[in-house]
């Protein structure tokens, strides 16, 4: 099909071997090159359409964007155009960043003005929402990590987005990683006298009350983000989630139970939501030192695609030896025991037989027999070695999703509050000990849940052991 684009066309479906429309008599193709195949959306002033460039090798998609001002005066068109140009040539610097659509032209047709853009492949958040359900801390916390450095570049050259929201952010086919789109011309000239005072352009469930009463700062795009991350962990609509009454955001009553969040997570959150401009963030970088001031300084990425985008810690000179010998298959052991049992399992992704090994390990290194309970004075004198060869050989296996580092940097997330943390990696709040039924030894489990807590024992503190097992992690500078 090919889509007539023409204002006020009442039948644009004509077929793909047209060039003019068969209901206005409209040329379809723009600048002869590009044909409009569907229209993909409409706001106030524009509306968007999928598009084939067909003097592309291989008929490459794009986007068309229709900058469109309902019968303006010559006055008002011309200041439009002017203004589209100037605009045009900001967008286009822009569309340099690599996580922001490429603009390929733009130019007038039929008094009408048009940018060409790059088509992303992907799914939208908003569609990763409805496809998979409600997003975990460690996702938002990733999501911010990636979104902040591009709202950074698009305020440092004078744009606010003004329509941050699940649908405007892309996770890119071919890389995964998330883009940001919509960056149309009226969204650029809102503030000029083309439209009238109080013109809103966004969405309004998304928007900050200033942006909503027609003025849009740089801290708006950051209270747009802060909704759209609130969206994200409830897939509640925003405004079912503000309190009109005493004029705020409830959002925590509307987190399921096993996503509860930090209380780090949530004061990030809840400043981004701040109704007053002065007691809200007020720039990216703000933001950003918040969020890398509650993660830990330094971090590896796994760097097969397939595998967790998790963070890993990154441990001093000394531990890097380890992993470096653990890739080479010469497992280190300061107490001088075999680890080539546990990188077989491990390698064979025998979860459960793993983790009993993991324990009798434990047990080795305290010349203790298997199925010994460790107590917490046992776990401050563990081998820094064997433990960060532990420690990686269960990071390496899973792909960042298990790991005594994994479970301790989750631990702090949460505020070091137990039974938080025990809802974050899915273990039940008492201790079973050997109950196998209370762990699930795949890799669908949450994120931290092996190696399993079956080898803690102790009466009274054994819940304890993660907040020694941290500063122990801390000593052997593997955490």
């Amino acid at each position: 099909m090919t889509y007539c684009v023409t204002p006020g066309c009442r039948v644009p479906e004509n077929p793909d071997s047209d060039r003019f429309c068969m209901s206005c008599g409209a040329k379809l193709w723009l600048q002869d090159r590009y044909r409009p195949i569907q229209s993909i959306g409409k706001g106030g002033f524009g509306r968007t359409f999928l598009a084939v460039d067909e003097e592309s090798l291989s008929k490459s998609r794009c986007v068309i964007k229709q900058l469109y001002l309902e019968n303006p005066s010559t006055d008002v068109f011309q200041k439009a155009k002017e203004l589209f140009l100037q605009e045009a040539v900001r967008l286009g610097e822009l569309g340099t960043h690599p996580k922001i659509p490429t603009l390929l032209a733009h130019f007038e047709q039929n008094q009408q003005l048009y940018l060409i853009q790059e088509w992303i492949s992907g799914k939208t958040l908003a569609e990763e929402l409805t496809q998979n359900g409600v997003y975990n801390e460690t996702q938002i916390w990733e999501l911010l990590k990636d979104l902040l450095p591009i709202l950074k570049y698009i305020h440092a050259h004078k744009v606010i987005h003004r329509d941050i929201k699940p649908a405007n952010i892309i996770r890119r086919n071919e890389d995964s990683q998330l883009v940001l789109i919509d960056f149309g011309i009226a969204k650029l000239i809102t503030d000029t006298a083309l439209l009238h005072t109080g013109t809103m352009i966004g969405t309004p469930e998304y928007m900050a009350p200033e942006q909503i009463k027609g003025k849009a700062v740089w801290a708006s795009d950051l209270y747009s983000l802060g909704v759209t991350c609130i969206h994200l962990l409830t897939q509640v609509p925003p405004w079912d989630m503000y309190d009109s009454i005493n004029d705020g955001w409830v959002w925590r009553d509307f987190l399921l139970p096993e996503r509860k969040v930090s209380d780090r997570l949530g004061r990030i959150l809840d400043k981004l939501l701040q109704n007053s401009i002065k007691n809200r963030f007020q720039s990216v970088d703000e933001v950003l030192q918040s969020v890398n001031s509650t993660l830990p300084p330094t971090k590896i990425l796994l760097k097969n695609p397939t595998q967790s985008a998790h963070p890993l810690s990154l441990p001093p000179t000394s531990t890097q030896s380890v992993i470096q010998k653990i890739t080479s298959n010469n497992l280190v052991s300061e107490a001088g025991v075999d680890y080539t049992k546990l990188h077989y399992l491990l390698n064979k992704k025998k979860w459960k037989e793993a983790d009993k090994e993991t324990w009798d390990i434990l047990c080795q290194l305290f010349g203790r027999p298997s199925g010994y309970y460790l107590k917490l004075n046992d776990i401050k004198t563990l081998p820094c070695q064997d433990l960060a060869t532990l420690d990686q050989l269960w990071i390496k296996s899973s792909g960042g999703r298990f790991g005594f580092s994994i479970q301790s940097r989750i631990y702090q997330e949460v505020g070091e509050e137990y039974p938080s943390f025990c809802d974050r990696v899915g273990w039940p709040v008492y201790n079973p000990h050997v109950m196998d039924s209370a762990f699930n030894f795949n890799l669908k489990s949450p994120i931290g849940h092996l190696p399993s807590r079956r080898w803690v024992g102790g009466y009274f503190d054994w819940w304890r052991h993660i907040e020694i097992l941290t500063i122990k992690l801390k000593e052997c500078g593997i955490f």
